[in-house]
């Protein structure tokens, strides 16, 4: 049975507007009883993930991303943390290839499934603009800004519109700067879910 809290966290009508999770990840966390706090981050993540994609669609409508993955990814990259609860409010990885093994367990295609292991991973390895963008979004949501990685985003925007990568930087940089003013409440937001209950 999902708990109160865990349903507030992951589609609840909330002071600070996030879309809710999609209905498949919901039935998920709550049969992996998910921690609330975990839920809320998903959330807050995944709403960055739908800014991010509808700003990509309306700024290089000729750029051609898996929107859906994207959002699937954002809203379950860090499902790992079911199993690796610690990892919520201290450091660690674990949680990254043990997310990516409970997808799979659960019939999530591995196309689906890799967000849970790449997020973190961008740096390491040659990763597509999905999984560029699900890492970005789980960077600006708290407003990190990370270089390295908005530099590859930028990249493939230049390569893909032709545009200059000054360009492609100023378009990133407003959106990211636009989105990360949010970063307060939806920090508040997290907070506000235990991790235990």
């Amino acid at each position: 049975m999902t708990s109160a809290l865990l349903s507030q966290a992951m589609c609840g009508t909330v002071d600070t507007p996030l879309l809710p999770l999609p209905d498949r990840v919901v039935g998920l966390l709550s049969e992996l009883g998910s921690p609330p706090r975990l839920a809320a981050h998903l959330r807050a993540v995944h709403d960055v993930a739908h800014q991010l994609a509808v700003w990509l669609e309306q700024h290089c409508p000729a750029v051609a991303f898996d929107r859906e993955a994207v959002l699937f990814g954002a809203a379950t990259h860090d499902v790992g943390k079911t199993v690796h609860v610690s990892e919520l409010s201290g450091p660690g990885a674990a949680h990254e290839e043990a997310g990516q093994a409970l997808l799979l367990a659960h019939g999530v295609s591995p196309e689906l499934a890799r967000f849970a292991a790449t997020h973190a991973s961008w740096a390491r390895s040659p990763v597509g603009l999905e999984d560029l963008l699900v890492s970005l979004a789980d960077k600006i949501w708290k407003n990190k800004r990370v270089p390295g990685l908005e530099d590859l985003v930028v990249a493939r925007l230049s390569d893909a519109t032709g545009r200059a990568v000054w360009e492609e930087f100023i378009a990133l940089d407003e959106v990211l700067a636009r989105i990360g003013d949010g970063a307060d409440e939806r920090l508040a937001f997290q907070a506000s879910f235990p991790i235990h209950g």
